[in-house]
């Protein structure tokens, strides 16, 4: 068999012709697999597979396989820890879909755990992988062959993957004399560098040097030509890339055996029988003794191996080995025997975790039973930890303490990454112990505390005196390890207190090991302090001038300890586990010591000491290990003082904050001493009041959480994101923060933006300590000043009302009634009251008032408690004492109420003298609150009387002017005659708007839209006289409405253009070379200007207008312009006549600013409508400007809501757009076969009229008679042309008779069967007719209202936007419209037949050219589902058109159209105007204009497009239940969709606001690399 292969694979793999992948898999299938297949059945393969199926079960365990990327999912409620994880499809039909559950992209490596048992409290399988049987036995003799092809197969692909270029080919291998130079991929060169590199020395090109990354064979030939290949590579780059030559016959049997991978699985999905043998044969000890199994020979080995065969490895353990309970037993006992060799080789590699063996500890030590088993059999944990430290063996100093100066930083993070399996052995403590596991567990945790001991005392830092520090001391790789150890030290914990007697054992072990420690030795001998009568013998220590460390970890983990044992049955404090002569002076010295270091490094005495030594005391007390930090600290000083007098304690904290002498009068105060002062007095609050912990009183880990909530919102209401951010995790990553939030805050729903807010309760408050010891500096400040807001009828913050302390630390209060504190109060109080200002601070005494408060408090809790006689804690008989009476504490306090330096504590000095609070006063405040309510509510009730008025007197004015809403013909109402005077925002000097003054002009940006379109992904390649009716592309016009002087203007857009050339990325922001700029009052992106154009008052004379009417019938008017059509005719086509000129006539009338701001707006909108250059006098100039004042008016329409439409932009562009015609009399009109649109054809009939009264030698201009029934008759034509086109266009043909008809039915029924005699239709009852033409015709009429009242100025009716009755009144049209024809029955109806025997009519009625139907489908963005886990899922099932390997894809979403792309990835890449774009880029410019609106679904987030260059992020319009958005799905939470978001997002699409608010975005974040957008 083996010589079978090895005959047949140099036949088919790396031949000098190299063949077609497809063609190369159907000869291996034909020629080599098809053949094992037979061998291993014994019969047709086909055949053997349908025999063994009928007896085979369905595998219980999913087992698939992860790529990067891919969504996973986490239940918070039943899984067993945070690893334990489902795949899309197992969690949409698993009971987990309805918990709480967390879902993140995948690192890559892992496998599903459905049908693990092990790894869920409910619900282990889902729907498809129900617990079945997994047992099957094979025929005998199907199980021998497949025992022997496996052995065959498996040793014969071990050997080639592991073969190395050093070793020596056999003899039959050898067939030619040809080898390969095979490049390998690392981490460590980048992908452009690996290209240049192959460019340079294969001389391939750029496209042909993208096919050879990963490991790929770039030269072939004899060995001396690809050794010189090898060195020529290995020459260019300074950190040579991984080159090695290798024979042709290696390569060609390495690519089978990578082949034979595939095939492996394949052929064990088949059976479990299948699989069991596999496992059987890559676990058998060789039959060579000095050879590990073949599973270990791959191990050993993956480290050398190239990334595609390490997958391939990976991939076959997990579906074999790990889907096995047996199996996976004996892997993981070769897995840990292995381990530490594994690591070595890791921490060496040039590749990422993700693709290293050692990632499949997660696999197996996260398993419960195997974890026990491993530790007991295997002491993984001591496997674990001899393997950190040996690899951190060379950053031992003399002293055996860590020290990492000049560390590397990527073998360092490498060594990081083994603490990870430290805690996944540790994740699940034992409900049951043995005794070997208790022996090998404390012998793992006798290690694991000279690992800790190595850290005792590491980085030790001195204080500087005379000059700063010159090279800053590497601190991060201390912090770095704390980190990864804060939580197993934790589990270690929970360990422990599982079981009294390891509890105990662990203990004294931990005990001897703070003895041992040896770091920061006193220098001298012991001496006494005498302070009030009490004598400390100690040694003196003093942290500025002795070197100190901030890591103890052995001194930490002892107070965790002592902590659980006040939970044994039989309680043993430390005098009974300790000797009696136990010092716990020895206890507190090294956390005091850190206390009083981040002390002096806030009262600034280690600035010489440089920033390094500020991070850490940063860290010290930061959520993210305060809690094995910090915290412990305190916890150790609070046993300390437990345990030893109160008097001495405090002495021993003067002594050690170098406050002694002070104190004693001694020493010349100097100002650090006043700063250290307050950070002692906080200390001693911290010790005395910080309670919250279970084992020092009796509260639970809820009432912590509770209480740290409480404190976060009280320094201001906090989204969920940030409160857990501020909360310290636990091994699971979980806070417990949802169930405590719902009994301490409200929640406040989010609006279309921002981000939903907790408030505290206020029964809450009263828990407020504005001493807080997790508060940082600005986070006291914040919260005191956020509370005395609320609290202002309280007028002080007090002390809150701690639960007692349990029995074993109740001895902690009586520090608030000892001698020394007392003497420390009255001596801080006197300096305040001698008011000598350097003596003193008001942080001071707030302190100490704060001291005495909780000794009152303290006092009267025990008084409520017990009887007077039984109480022993005396604070309010102390406090009185003193040498004098004038020197007591109270009569302190009443004293230092006139200090004015002290006025803002007068509250707190009040209460503390007079704790019970004076009802009277009480009373008072209450009944002036009451008042104040009862003023408020009257102001309230005035308030709504005014708008009641004020909205009356509105609709009185409008029934006034409702007599004249008649905007065309010759009853039009009168224009308003009110000066315009407008403000500029540049120089603030006010002008008004007129026809002859300088220009003031509005800021415009005007865009290609396909936001109405009707056929999207339609592109223009040349622009019709009239828009077509699908809309595809059209050009947009909006403004912000602020207005400048021109001049003003002018100045400003060339100071931007100097100034924003020197800027970074300016490019990105705006387009200087298209005229691009910033409004400068609120910095919307504008590309041109809008000159303000006065309405011209006009007065008809009715009479008049009537005569004229009789005469000027619409036959009569139409003869009349035809002929005048006809003139301009015959002169433009005569001699030397040019075909198009331009007059300027319209000079005489409008001042040249204005004319030339004009111009300037005009060639803008041809200029991007056209995406061509500036020319002015082109043809299509006028055109443009009707179609985007007709295009932004539709537009408009489309919102149907005329009283919120900006029409203040679209009066000044509808007269632009009426002046500019003048400027430009005749365009050469082009005819095509699409169906006129009749809005534009609206704009530009009535815009063109004028033209037809000019000559070249005199400016004639037409009455206003003339343009009352000009502007009447062209509104009927094309109304009627309109509706035509309505019926023409309508696909809903179905005949409905019967029912009552009145006059407009029966004329809608007459125009029908006209239209339908022209063109051959069926018939259709008028009342359908009738109801389909009204609803397809409102929408120009809405358009047209808008035009007439820009135009005209007169004021449409309240109930224009909503009846169709208004609307005709307000255009002077007949309620019913069909009563047109009537009325023009003998004009209408021959242009009726011309219009439906147009060429364009009869080819879309044959179905030859598609139709739009009206009204017009309003464009929308997709529906989006409202759970975006199916979003993922749709993500999960993408693959891209261009590509199919299994590297990451970054499925994204376009809102217009729903189509997925495949973004960020040059398997899609595009040529878009000879220049190479990412997808979406290609896809923005076909399907909106080169705007584009992206959903990136697997990394949760909004991209918007605006060209080629441009684009931004944007929050997804999807929260999670906190009213949050999840940018890369860093949180987890499930996400719903929030309607209100996606209008949001809907509108600024509708409004054209996208470019804006890239702009805006791009303006607001400092860019300093670059994004390709391009590349998108």
């Amino acid at each position: 068999m083996l010589c079978f292969v090895v005959e047949q694979v140099p036949q088919i793999y790396c031949l000098e012709v190299e063949s077609n992948s497809q063609e190369e898999e159907e000869v291996v299938q034909s020629r080599l697999l098809q053949p094992l297949e037979w061998f291993l059945f014994g019969e047709d393969p086909q055949a053997g597979l349908e025999k063994l199926q009928q007896g085979s079960a369905s595998s219980q365990l999913c087992g698939r396989v992860f790529k990067e990327g891919e969504t996973v999912y986490s239940c918070r409620d039943c899984a067993i820890d945070p690893t334990c994880v489902l795949c899309m499809d197992c969690f949409q039909d698993s009971v987990h879909k309805g918990h709480r559950y967390k879902m993140h992209a995948s690192s890559g490596g892992g496998f599903c755990d459905c049908g693990d048992l092990e790894a869920w409290k409910t619900g282990p399988c889902c729907s498809k992988h129900d617990p079945g049987a997994d047992e099957c036995v094979l025929e005998p003799g199907l199980h021998e062959r497949a025992q022997k092809l496996f052995q065959v197969l498996l040793r014969y692909a071990t050997d080639l993957l592991v073969w190395e270029e050093s070793y020596e080919l056999a003899a039959e291998l050898v067939k030619e004399d040809t080898y390969y130079c095979v490049l390998y991929n690392d981490e460590h060169h980048s992908y452009d560098h690996v290209i240049y590199t192959l460019q340079r020395s294969v001389q391939c090109d750029h496209s042909e040097a993208h096919t050879h990354t990963g490991r790929r064979a770039v030269k072939r030939g004899k060995l001396r030509s690809c050794q010189q290949a090898k060195d020529l590579i290995r020459h260019i780059s300074l950190q040579p890339l991984r080159v090695e030559i290798l024979h042709s016959a290696v390569m060609a049997h390495q690519s089978f055996a990578m082949r034979l991978g595939a095939w492996f699985q394949q052929i064990i999905g088949y059976s479990v029988g299948f699989r069991q043998v596999f496992c059987q044969v890559a676990l058998e000890p060789s039959s060579e003794g000095d050879q590990p199994s073949l599973i270990s020979r791959l191990m050993l080995h993956d480290s050398r191996l190239y990334k595609g065969a390490r997958k391939f490895i990976h991939e076959l353990i997990f579906c074999s080995l790990l889907m096995e309970t047996e199996y996976k037993r004996r892997f993981a006992i070769e897995f840990t025997k292995h381990y530490k060799q594994l690591q070595k080789d890791y921490t060496l590699d040039d590749h990422e975790r993700s693709i290293s063996i050692t990632a499949l500890s997660v696999q197996i030590f996260t398993v419960p039973t195997l974890a026990r088993q491993l530790i007991e059999e295997g002491n993984v944990i001591k496997v674990i930890v001899d393997t950190v430290m040996e690899l951190l063996s060379e950053h031992l100093d003399a002293n055996h303490r860590f020290h990492f100066q000049g560390y590397n930083s990527d073998k360092f993070f490498r060594i990081q990454v083994i603490f990870h399996d430290l805690r996944y052995i540790l994740i699940s403590k034992p409900s049951v112990w043995t005794e070997e596991l208790r022996t090998q567990f404390l012998e793992g945790f006798r290690v694991f505390l000279g690992l800790l001991h190595c850290m005792q005392g590491m980085e030790e830092v001195k204080r500087q005196f005379g000059q700063h520090i010159e090279v800053e001391p590497e601190w991060e790789a201390g912090f770095s390890i704390q980190r990864q150890l804060r939580h197993i030290l934790v589990m270690f914990q929970d360990w422990c207190s599982s079981d009294e007697t390891v509890l105990l054992l662990s203990f004294r072990e931990c005990h001897r090991a703070l003895m041992r420690c040896n770091n920061q030795p006193f220098q001298s001998e012991a001496t006494d302090y005498y302070m009030c009568k009490h004598i400390l013998h100690v040694s003196p220590y003093k942290v500025s001038q002795e070197p100190v460390s901030i890591h103890l970890p052995i001194s930490r983990a002892l107070a965790g300890e002592e902590n659980h044992t006040v939970h044994l049955s039989a309680p043993m404090g430390l005098g009974k586990l300790l000797c009696e002569s136990c010092d716990f002076t020895w206890f507190a010295e090294h956390p005091l010591r850190c206390v009083v270091l981040a002390a002096q490094v806030s009262a600034e005495m280690w600035r010489r000491n440089g920033l390094s030594l500020v991070s850490q005391v940063y860290y010290y007390h930061d959520v993210k290990c305060r809690d094995e930090m910090f915290d412990k600290d305190v916890i150790m000083l609070q046993i300390a003082a437990s345990k030893m007098d109160p008097n001495h304690f405090i002495m021993l904290i003067l002594q050690r904050f170098e406050l002694f002498d002070v104190f004693n009068g001694s020493l010349e105060l100097l100002k650090q001493w006043n700063r250290l002062t307050e950070e002692m007095l906080y200390l001693l609050i911290i010790i005395v009041g910080e309670r919250y912990v279970p084992g020092i009183s009796h509260v639970t880990k809820e009432d912590v959480t509770m209480r740290e909530v409480i404190h976060l919102l009280c320094i201001q209401p906090m989204a969920h994101s940030s409160l857990v951010k501020g909360l310290p995790e636990n091994e699971s990553h979980e806070t417990g923060l949802e169930t405590v939030i719902p009994k301490v805050a409200t929640f406040k729903k989010p609006g279309v933006s921002g981000h939903g807010l907790y408030e505290v309760k206020k029964e809450c408050l009263p828990e407020f300590n504005p001493f807080f010891f997790h508060y940082s500096k600005s986070q006291h400040s914040k919260a005191e000043d956020a509370q005395k807001k609320r609290r202002t009828q309280e007028g002080t913050l007090r002390p809150p009302v701690p639960p007692p302390f349990c029995p074993a630390f109740s001895s902690i209060v009586h520090l608030l009634c000892c001698d020394i504190l007392i003497h420390i109060l009255r001596r801080v109080l006197q300096r305040a009251v001698e008011d000598r200002a350097t003596y003193w601070t008001e942080a001071m005494i707030q302190r100490s008032l704060h001291l005495i408060g909780q000794g009152l408090l303290e006092e009267k809790a025990q008084l409520g408690a017990s009887t007077v006689e039984q109480v022993t804690f005396d604070f309010s008989l102390k406090a009185p004492i003193g040498s004098e009476h004038r020197k007591s504490v109270f009569h302190l306090l009443s004293k230092m109420t006139a200090l004015p330096s002290l006025e803002a504590q007068k509250d707190m000095i009040k209460w503390t003298l007079q704790i019970v609070p004076d009802k009277d006063k009480a009373e008072r405040k209450r009944k002036a609150e009451a008042a104040k309510l009862h003023r408020q509510k009257i102001m309230a009730q005035m308030s709504a009387m005014q708008k009641n008025f004020i909205e009356s007197h509105k609709m009185l004015c409008a029934m006034e002017l409702g007599e004249l809403c008649v905007a065309v013909g010759p009853q039009r109402g009168s224009t308003p005659a009110e000066r315009e005077v407008l403000t500029c925002i540049l120089c603030q000097e006010e002008q008004e708007v007129q026809a002859r003054s300088p220009a003031m002009v509005l800021t415009a940006c005007v865009q290609r839209s396909t936001v109405l379109t009707q056929c999207r992904g339609k592109t223009l390649t040349m622009y019709p006289l009239f828009m077509p009716p699908d809309l595809a592309v059209g050009t947009h016009t909006g403004s912000c409405g602020h207005v400048m002087h021109a001049t003003c203007w002018q100045k400003y857009f060339e100071a931007v253009q100097n100034t924003t050339r020197n800027r970074l990325h300016a490019e990105l922001i705006i387009d200087l070379e298209n005229g691009e700029y910033m409004c400068p009052l609120c910095k919307s992106l504008c590309n041109t200007v809008v000159p303000l154009i006065p309405l011209e008052p006009l007065t008809l004379n009715y009479e008049n207008a009537e005569l004229v009417g009789q005469l000027l019938t619409l036959p009569r008017w139409i003869q009349i312009l035809s002929a005048r059509i006809k003139g301009l005719k015959s002169v433009a086509q005569g001699p030397g006549k040019d075909s198009y000129y331009l007059l300027i006539f319209f000079r005489r009338k409008y001042s040249d600013s204005i004319a030339e701001m004009l111009v300037v707006c005009a060639t803008t909108v041809h200029r991007v409508g056209l995406q061509t250059g500036p020319n002015e006098l082109c043809p299509a100039v006028p055109v443009m400007s009707w179609n985007t004042c007709a295009f932004t008016i539709q537009a408009i329409g489309q919102s149907h809501r005329l009283s919120t439409l900006p029409l203040y932009l679209q009066v000044t562009l509808v007269k632009e757009v009426n002046v500019l015609f003048d400027a430009y009399s005749r365009s050469s009109t082009r005819s095509g076969d699409n169906q006129p649109f009749s809005v534009c054809c609206q704009v530009g009939l009535v815009l063109a009229i004028p033209a037809l009264y000019q000559e070249e030698a005199v400016d004639l201009q037409p009455s206003a008679v003339s343009s009352a029934y000009n502007h009447l008759y062209i509104l009927h034509l094309v109304t009627m042309a309109h509706m035509v086109q309505v019926l023409l266009s309508s696909t809903d043909d179905t005949a409905v008779f019967g029912g009552e008809e009145g006059e407009a039915e029966r004329a809608a029924a007459e125009l029908y069967a006209a239209v339908s005699q022209c063109t051959g239709g069926s018939d259709v009852s008028g009342s359908s007719v009738a109801d389909r033409v009204r609803r397809g015709v409102t929408p120009f009429l809405r358009c047209a209202a808008l035009f007439f009242n820009c135009l005209t100025g007169v004021p449409p009716p309240e109930e224009l936007s909503s009846q169709m009755e208004a609307l005709c009144s307000y255009l002077a049209l007949p309620c019913d419209v069909f009563q047109l024809f009537q009325e023009h029955r003998g004009t209408v109806f021959p242009l009726l037949q011309r219009w439906c025997g147009h060429p364009a009519v009869t080819k879309a009625l044959k179905g030859e050219m598609q139709t739009i139907s009206y009204p017009r489908k309003r464009n929308r963005l997709i529906e989006l589902p409202e759970d975006y886990s199916a979003l993922l899922n749709q993500a999960s099932h993408f693959q891209c058109p261009n590509s199919t390997d299994d590297e990451r894809k970054h499925p994204t979403l376009c809102l217009f159209c729903g189509t997925i792309l495949c973004s960020q990835s040059t398997c899609c890449h595009s040529q878009l105007d000879g220049e190479e774009v990412g997808a979406c880029t290609a896809h923005a410019a076909t399907c909106g204009a080169g705007v584009g609106m992206f959903l990136r679904i697997r990394e949760c987030e909004m991209v918007l497009m605006a060209s080629k260059t441009r684009g931004s992020t944007y929050p997804a319009p999807y929260l999670d239940d906190y009213g949050e958005t999840d940018p890369q799905l860093g949180r987890g939470n499930p996400l719903h969709l929030c309607p209100e978001r996606y209008r949001k997002l809907h509108q600024l699409w509708q409004q054209h606001c996208i470019l804006e608010e890239i702009a805006r975005s791009l303006e607001v974040v400092n860019v300093m690399f670059a994004f390709e957008w391009q590349m998108l």
